[in-house]
């Protein structure tokens, strides 16, 4: 048996206070009396699948994709989400995907169009303007393409056959993905943390699920917090790989009868010796600033699953552990490189496989009866939702 019967762990709570001027309890969402002492739920999120069974499908869904130049693309990274969310269970209950590939292909075709000119216009210098018009163009249009690929992703997604919404504003993407991103360079990176904290606080504020509206409870410190343990990560790991390799070399060149007079410094940068050290660093430095920003990743990935909840009643929790995830992905990166990409479709089930084994849903009401609640006229207006994002599917 498959873990999606992982069993259900209930406690007590203490019974929720009444707002003022409401006299009698009742439950949240069904209307009936509440119980002095209200059970709280616990729902483990489990996934299901494995690396053999994902590998077949990702090694066809390339074969296809390089097959037919790329054309199969869109159904291929439909398939693939399919798999991952069919195999993602909460109380009994599976999460699925239901994009429609067409569609996806549409905007690819619109998206590669756009990014082939731009690609041609930057060989020639008589068509600079227009590559830098574009590239004015998607900067501009970033916010907004944000906000249309969250919006495609959320009504595409359902669980107990209820969708999953998105209704951020416009004018809020261009604060969270704009004005946030633009002050963040600005400061020279000071402001970074603030806008992770306004870009998740919009995505978390206007996810909905059916009537229910998330609601983001986190703050701005936390953020901070995980940015200097990521930059504390880099300088330090930087650190413990500069100075051995500067002994080292002082070493090597004392012990070789190296004279700093007779150096030819004019020409140092142009030797293959002096390449080499460059090309070594700058690869050093890339891979540490990558294990930096996969923690940064896992941590702010656990902070907004444990400071989020749904329609006041659900809540998501996260007890992975960030340097765990950091461990994993390294190795997992290891392993692709070493096998040729090979190990790919068992990286991603490994990593997927212990993120989910850290989170959990915590529900007052029953997950059947909030389903129920929360269905109703949200469903239209997903379809209609969906009927706008023909441009946007491909981002």
């Amino acid at each position: 048996m498959s873990d999606a019967a992982s069993p259900v762990r209930s406690e007590q709570v203490s019974p929720v206070p009444d707002p003022p001027g409401v006299s009698g309890r009742h439950g949240p969402l069904t209307g009936h009396p509440a119980p002095d002492r209200p059970s709280l739920n616990r729902y483990p999120v489990s996934f299901t699948g494995s690396a053999s069974e994902y590998f077949r499908l990702w090694i066809v869904n390339t074969a296809l994709t390089v097959v037919t130049l790329g054309i199969y693309l869109p159904w291929a990274r439909v398939r693939n989400r399919q798999y991952f969310y069919g195999h993602t269970w909460v109380d009994g209950q599976n999460f699925e995907y239901r994009a429609n590939p067409l569609k996806l292909l549409r905007s690819y075709v619109v998206v590669g169009a756009l990014f082939g000119a731009y690609t041609l216009s930057q060989q020639s210098e008589r068509w600079w303007w227009l590559s830098a018009l574009l590239a004015l163009v998607f900067a501009l249009l970033y916010p907004w393409l944000v906000a249309q690929s969250m919006r495609f992703q959320a009504v595409n997604t359902t669980h107990r056959g209820l969708r999953f919404h998105f209704d951020g504003s416009v004018k809020g993407a261009y604060v969270a993905y704009g004005a946030a991103n633009v002050a963040a360079s600005l400061s020279g990176g000071l402001a970074l943390p603030w806008a992770w904290f306004m870009q998740r606080r919009y995505q978390v504020n206007s996810l909905s699920y059916g009537s229910a509206r998330g609601h983001f409870r986190g703050d701005v410190a936390p953020l901070y917090l995980i940015a200097l343990t990521g930059v504390g990560l880099l300088v330090g790991a930087g650190l413990l790989l500069a100075v051995p390799a500067v002994v080292a070399l002082v070493a090597w060149l004392a012990g070789s009868g190296f004279d700093p007079d007779s150096m030819d410094w004019e020409n140092l940068g142009t030797g293959g010796a002096a390449l080499f050290f460059v090309a070594a660093a700058y690869v050093i430095l890339v891979a540490l600033n990558g294990v930096a920003w996969q923690y940064v990743r896992a941590a702010t990935m656990r902070y907004v699953l444990n400071n989020t909840e749904l329609g006041g009643v659900v809540r998501t929790g996260a007890t992975f552990n960030p340097w765990r995830v950091v461990w994993i992905s390294v190795s997992n990166g290891a392993a692709q490189l070493l096998t040729l990409g090979l190990a790919t479709p068992w990286a991603a089930v490994r990593r997927t496989r212990y993120l989910l084994a850290g989170v959990s849903v915590r529900a007052i009401a029953p997950l059947d009866d909030f389903a129920a609640g929360t269905s109703g006229p949200e469903s239209a207006l997903g379809e209609a939702a969906t009927e706008l994002l023909d441009i946007g599917l491909g981002f």
